[in-house]
């Protein structure tokens, strides 16, 4: 009734709206022409000075959904359709800002080559892969032969999505050459190779005075807006803006009610009376049961309630209801009848041999057999299980495995469990591939199957039970038309918890453990959306949510608030180093131990021996470079001036080095250097998608 009134209510608004949306059907094709009234705002994306129109992005994502969807046999999820998006937008970046750059240096992958990969002497491991024999493990050109022969007569879709793979490969091959030119065009000098044999090699030996930021009390030190805007614009370059948008929001989840409860229970009563008359019992569960069920059952696949009751039931019986989470049962029991397989149910403790060595598969063996005697004297089966066992998954749960079909183990273990007619701990060992396996069955073996018509029924909650909580979630939307007005509102409601998400970016799709938020996202970006605004009400997983904007970031004028976290952090161990620097500076003269001394509680003296420029590590400071650079940097014997290292600031003293020794050949330290431009492909790919300039608007359609 709540929505009907509300309906009513808005209703003159709606008559209006409707009348100027017929209005614009009727003429719009006149007044709208190219978007006049509202302006050209269609458009995808940007990237090379391309524009992405989203008529085209479009038409390029159902192609590549359809083919996915004739290759998988099933519609796409909406994971798998973002993911289709990616794969489309990545496409017009390859044809876009890749391209650009292959024509520039006349880079083409030929037909004739194109060819070679597919089924010549040169086939790409992408290739071989879709053909190669899953029984055999072996790549057969020939069946890439007959594909392509019969490609024509092949349903469109599958075509299609060939010609999709060809060109692919093609891309794939084009970028290999690019990023093949990028690094023969680096080249590692001696000097360089040089110097990094020298970091890796050259040994010293330090002690030096460390004064951490943590030993200064953070509460201690303020920091002011106008110092962190300082900061921010000193290092603008590392500080990127991007578009993001920080909201609060409360939820209300839909729960059953115990009207919904009473509803259930006098729901499944009336089923249990339908099954119970029913003359095609099975016909009637399947349709009235919210999950499927079987119509028999073998004793392993019964949840554990039906195992514990199924052995006094009565033929003709309605039994039930039994409670599996949600869910409600009734059963019908139809009585049993004799399948051909077996199923049982046992423990284990497995000494692992696998992979080992003659004399580690000795010491297994006399490790089990000692195990099986402990346990033929009285031991507990589930604590040596837990304790001995090197199968984690059974021996977390004492041992057990379960039920269990005949033939799902390994031979051995499985014909030595279904050779044994009754239950109990098996007297020898049994050998497997795995190891040495000590068994004890749990329940015997069986082959009964039992007719059970089953019927589930999942409480949810009713159709007025979410139009009660929806109702009470836009009453708390319409009464907060303000900050202060949410805050207060929350406090009023003791069941209401605020959470915050922060900078959320425009492509979202989950808001913190909130699934399926794209909703929430759009309005948080639409530029209708004010600051300190609260939202309708929206519906996602079982819960209706109700958020207010509380911040926005931008890519083209970061701000404070963007990073205030880390901005805070910087600026606050600046001013720790100054006051840290001030304080030592004045103590200077004397051993290490006594300036340390001189300086009190927070100063630490330390020492890191023989260690390299490459790889050193000083003991509370970790691997501070600026502070090992000047440690190096020393003579032997001599003490630095007070610095600011990574993490606090030092006195750094050389006791001693060791020189590395002279040697004729760097070709070692240079391949490693060499080695490191492997990055080279990721840095390639930032620098073309830089120079692209890529404008990504698919968040304001998708």
């Amino acid at each position: 009734m709540a929505l009907i009134n509300k309906i009513r209510e808005r209703s003159g608004i709606a008559v209006v709206v409707i009348a100027a949306s017929l209005i614009l059907f009727i003429v719009g094709g006149d007044i709208l022409g190219s978007q006049a009234l509202f302006g050209n705002n269609q458009n995808v994306g940007e990237i090379a000075g391309e524009t992405i129109s989203y008529k085209d992005f479009q038409l390029k994502l159902d192609q590549a959904r359809q083919a996915f969807e004739a290759q998988s046999g099933r519609a796409a999820t909406e994971p798998e359709q973002q993911s289709l998006r990616e794969q489309v937008w990545n496409q017009y970046i390859i044809d876009y800002a890749y391209k650009k750059e292959y024509d520039a240096l006349g880079l083409k992958v030929s037909s004739d080559e194109l060819v070679d990969m597919v089924q010549g002497n040169n086939v790409s491991p992408a290739v071989q892969q879709s053909f190669t024999n899953p029984q055999t493990g072996v790549f057969d050109k020939t069946q890439v032969i007959s594909y392509l022969k019969n490609l024509k007569n092949l349903p469109v879709e599958q075509q299609q999505a060939w010609e999709n793979f060809e060109k692919s490969l093609a891309q794939d091959r084009l970028r290999q050459k690019y990023e093949n030119l990028l690094r023969a065009g680096s080249y590692v000098t001696r000097a360089e190779a040089e110097k990094e044999y020298q970091a890796q090699t050259a040994k010293a030996s330090l002690r030096y005075l460390y004064v951490p930021y943590y030993s200064v009390v953070d509460t201690t030190i303020k920091v002011t807006d106008s110092q962190l805007q300082d900061y921010l614009a000193k290092h603008k370059d590392e500080y990127k803006g991007f578009d993001s948008r920080t909201i609060q929001y409360v939820t209300f989840p839909i729960i059953a009610t115990k009207e919904d409860s009473v509803e259930m229970y006098n729901k499944i009563k009336e089923l249990a009376r339908g099954l119970a008359t029913a003359t095609s019992d099975s016909t009637y569960a399947r349709v009235n049961s919210d999950v499927p069920t079987k119509l028999y059952w073998s004793y392993s696949d019964m949840p554990d309630q039906l195992k514990s009751a199924v052995k006094s039931f009565i033929p003709g019986s309605v039994n039930g209801p039994y409670r599996e989470g949600n869910t409600y049962f009734i059963y019908k029991y139809g009585g049993t009848k004799i399948d051909t397989a077996y199923t049982a149910r046992a423990s284990h403790i497995l000494i692992r041999t696998q992979g080992t060595s003659d004399s580690a598969k000795a010491e297994a063996r006399t490790k089990a057999a000692d195990l099986l005697k402990q346990l033929q004297g009285g031991a507990n089966f589930e604590q040596l299980a837990t304790a001995n066992s090197a199968d984690p998954g059974s021996a977390q749960r004492g041992g057990d495995l379960g039920f269990f079909s005949e033939g799902a183990m390994v031979k051995p273990f499985n014909d030595a469990v279904f050779a044994m007619s009754g239950t109990g701990l098996i007297g020898r060992l049994i050998e497997s591939d795995f190891g040495f396996h000590i068994i004890k069955v749990t329940e015997p073996k069986t082959n009964v199957l039992y007719k059970i018509a089953a019927i589930g029924k999942t409480m949810t909650p009713s159709q007025a039970t979410r139009d009660a909580i929806y109702a009470k979630a836009d009453q708390f939307s319409i009464e907060s038309k303000s900050k202060s007005a949410f805050d207060e509102n929350v406090k009023k409601d003791k069941g209401l918890l605020v959470q915050t998400a922060n900078r959320i970016p425009e492509s979202a799709t989950n808001v913190n453990t909130i699934q399926n938020a794209r909703e929430i996202v759009r309005w948080a970006f639409n530029d209708d959306t004010k600051t300190d605004q609260v939202s309708p009400v929206f519906e996602t997983d079982e819960q209706y949510v109700v958020a207010i904007l509380t911040g926005k970031s931008s890519k083209d004028s970061p701000s404070i608030n963007d990073f205030r976290d880390e901005l805070t952090l910087k600026v606050r161990n600046e001013v720790k180093a100054e006051q840290i620097t001030k304080k030592l500076s004045g103590i200077q003269g004397g051993t290490l131990e006594a300036i340390a001394q001189k300086y009190g509680a927070g100063a630490l003296v330390e020492a890191a021996n023989e260690i390299s420029l490459a790889t050193g590590f000083l003991t509370s400071a970790g691997l501070d470079p600026i502070a090992l650079g000047k440690g190096f940097g020393l003579k032997a014997g001599k003490k630095s001036k007070v610095f600011t290292g990574e993490n606090g600031v030092f006195i750094m003293e050389k006791v001693s080095d060791t020189p590395a020794p002279a040697i004729a050949d760097y070709s070692m330290y240079k391949a490693n250097l060499q080695s490191k431009n492997l990055q080279a492909s990721y840095l390639l790919n930032e620098a073309i998608r830089e120079n692209a300039k890529v404008v990504d608007n698919r968040a304001k359609f998708f």
